[in-house]
């Protein structure tokens, strides 16, 4: 263990155990096997795992924040558990996400993380599935619609599939007719501002997607590898480049060919730029990133996706109001005017009305979409589909979601 113990970056989720309330630490990268659960009470200590504080100094702090003096052993029995599970960055993790790492790559592909959990691996049935949730749908003159930008959801299928087979059913003549695609998904457990490139490319129950394996190494060149890669590992399970790529290489195999390459890339998050009131557009990584991609990509018929869902609101997402009718009309609203600046293909209108309210309503997508519409240096759009996904059993919280196609 570090003299200065520190956590990683984790996800908390509070569980009954027991009859007892809990916190579980989740590793996203799930450098082992074991989960801790933290009694409510211990969890306090993990405030002062922050790498700026001794053993003696959390086991001073932690006594003078709960008020009366904590037996050392109970702090040092937890930083050793948290050790063992990989859960403080110090050498065993390292070497543990070093291992995972070289494992990841030396694997032929990226294996698809959601098949037969959130989604059939059996490619007929999967087909089956995406056939039910558009069977309904009147395509109409969209058939021939070429254009360059998708804007689709990464919810899972169960709860946006119509969405997705509208805007991707649309999308079919422009899929079939790319050079190129380009997919930017939120990455759930980025840093900030990062952009996070893997040249493994992505197997989905259709086979594999080729990558553009050059234009990969061009954009690390660009931003540097240690930038480029620093964060591989999130896309062994991040889910959302997975779930477009999926509907993506459907519509391949549906017409009996061959998918172009992609480059599945993981944008992190915006939120130092919120706070601190500057712009991602004066990023260097992120204006290199746009500019290498627009060079490097001149002349190509490009397809640029970005896997996306809109506001997580409610409840189950820490607010302490329900989303009733009148809270999703006005959800509806701000919604509205966002997705009228991505369709005008105006990036600074977008991130301007987002960063007014300090990302409020939780946009899942800020960084991707923003990147996108930089990318594309602008555009004209039409909305396919807008809806709201319940996010808990009593209906109180909710999360938007679009289809949007831009040209």
């Amino acid at each position: 263990m570090t003299e200065k113990p520190a956590l990683r970056p984790l996800d908390f989720q509070p569980v009954t155990h027991q009859g007892q309330q809990m916190w579980l630490l989740r590793d996203p990268q799930q450098l082992s096997e074991s989960q801790l659960m933290v009694p409510t009470p211990l969890a306090q200590m993990l405030l002062f795992c922050d790498g700026e504080h001794t053993v003696d100094e959390i086991h001073a702090a932690f006594s003078q924040h709960v008020g009366g003096e904590v037996d050392y052993e109970v702090v040092t029995n937890a930083l050793t558990q948290l050790d063992e599970a990989c859960l403080l960055e110090n050498e065993r993790s390292r070497k543990a996400r070093l291992q995972f790492l070289e494992a990841y790559r030396a694997q032929p592909n990226r294996p698809p993380a959601l098949a037969d959990l959130s989604y059939p691996g059996d490619p007929r049935r999967l087909a089956d599935l995406f056939h039910q949730f558009g069977a309904d749908d009147e395509l109409g003159q969209w058939n021939g619609w070429q254009g360059r930008g998708i804007i689709s959801p990464h919810i899972d299928y169960q709860r946006g599939g119509h969405v997705y087979a509208k805007v991707w059913q649309r999308a079919k003549a422009a899929v079939l007719d790319a050079d190129l695609v380009l997919i930017f998904g939120t990455d759930h457990n980025g840093g900030a501002g990062t952009i996070t490139l893997t040249q493994q490319p992505y197997a989905t129950p259709f086979g594999v997607l080729p990558t553009d394996v050059g234009l990969i190494e061009k954009i690390a060149q660009a931003i540097g590898p240690e930038n480029a890669f620093a964060e591989e590992l999130h896309h062994q399970r991040e889910h959302s480049v997975e779930l477009s790529a999926v509907w993506m290489h459907h519509i391949f195999q549906q017409a009996g060919k061959q998918p172009c390459p992609m480059v599945p890339v993981l944008c992190g998050s915006y939120y130092q730029f919120l706070m601190s009131g500057t712009h991602p557009a004066e990023d260097p990584l992120i204006s290199k990133t746009i500019e290498t991609l627009k060079r490097e990509t001149a002349g190509k018929k490009v397809l640029v996706v970005a896997s996306v869902d809109l506001a997580h609101v409610g409840p189950a997402f820490n607010d302490d109001f329900a989303m009733d009718a009148g809270r999703r009309d006005q959800l509806a609203q701000s919604d509205k005017a966002l997705v009228q600046a991505i369709l005008g293909g105006d990036a600074d209108s977008f991130y301007a009305q987002v960063s007014a309210v300090q990302n409020r309503n939780r946009i899942c997508g800020l960084s991707s979409i923003d990147i996108m519409l930089r990318y594309l240096g602008g555009a004209n759009g039409v909305e396919i589909a807008y809806d709201h996904c319940d996010a808990d059993t009593k209906g109180e919280s909710l999360v938007s979601i679009c289809g949007l196609l831009l040209t």
